[in-house]
């Protein structure tokens, strides 16, 4: 009787490990997904504010042997230094995300809870919480440093659903983002 209760108590707590592990690794991949989706969306309106007149010149200054230039002219808005610029500052806008719940599937997803323009928000949904600013932000930092090349490539040249194609299809951060209304950020 002994042996039998302490198998049993032994078969709960590894179950009881089991799932506090895979709920903690499944709000680690919200983090991730959330901050990627935060990343595009800030991203897409910073380069949404350059007037998309500007170009900048690119390529090589050299004069080739037959007396021509390397030289194209790019959108400045989707050019890498302006797209390097943009990605130093980005994840600091972390901070204007807040945390919701979807009390159907108990999955975290990020929401702007400040506004851009100064006008009021519905914030009913969502939880202001610094640490899960601080953790959007580390993620957000670390997807930058991991993915770079990335970014610049889709942010340079996709302007058709950047958030699933980077952040679910290139990068794995979001394995159920497909399935995540395109508007939710």
């Amino acid at each position: 009787m002994m042996k039998e209760n302490a198998l049993l108590l032994t078969s709960c707590v590894v179950v009881g490990l089991f799932l506090s592990c895979s709920q903690a690794a499944r709000q680690g991949q919200d983090i991730k997904c959330g901050a990627c989706r935060a990343l595009v969306d800030e991203m897409e309106w910073a380069i949404s504010q350059i007037d998309p007149k500007k170009t900048i010149q690119t390529g090589s200054f050299r004069i080739n042997p037959d007396g021509s230039q390397s030289i194209r002219e790019v959108p400045l808005a989707r050019s890498e230094g302006n797209l390097l610029e943009l990605m130093e500052s980005v994840c600091e806008r972390m901070e204007d995300y807040g945390e919701r719940t979807d009390l159907s599937t108990d999955r975290k997803s990020y929401i702007r809870v400040k506004s851009r323009t100064g006008e009021a928000m519905d914030l009913s949904e969502a939880t202001l919480d610094s640490r899960v600013t601080s953790s959007l932000k580390f993620a957000c930092e670390t997807i930058v440093e991991h993915h770079e090349d990335e970014i610049i490539e889709f942010f340079a040249h996709e302007t058709e659903n950047v958030k699933d194609k980077l952040c679910s299809k290139r990068t794995d951060l979001c394995d159920h983002a497909l399935n995540m209304a395109h508007d939710e950020l």
